[in-house]
């Protein structure tokens, strides 16, 4: 299966229009744009899920730098959230050691 980022979404696109995009490189398993959790505004990027690695990787290839909604879509490989969230808690090394 291929996870795929796709970034610089205008605000009006859609699933079906992402959907759409995609679908002339293979059979796509799902699409979800992301939205703010308290606006419920798009945020500009979703992600794509393909079945098939090779279809997938075509996509990424064929759509990165596409035009859609007049902004030109950045199309990569989805990599794994890493863990943090760059916050200065604790154990975040605020910039003083300490010696027990």
């Amino acid at each position: 299966m291929k996870n795929i980022f796709v970034g610089n979404l205008s605000f009006g696109s859609t699933e079906q229009d992402i959907r759409s995009l995609f679908e002339t490189y293979g059979t796509v398993d799902r699409v979800s744009i992301v939205t703010d959790r308290e606006t419920g505004q798009p945020r500009g990027f979703g992600f794509v899920e393909m079945g098939d690695d090779g279809e997938g990787d075509r996509a990424i290839n064929g759509v990165n730098g596409h035009e859609v909604g007049g902004r030109a879509l950045n199309v990569n490989e989805a990599r794994p959230k890493t863990a943090g969230g760059g916050g200065r808690g604790f154990g975040s090394g605020g910039g003083r050691t300490s010696r027990w």
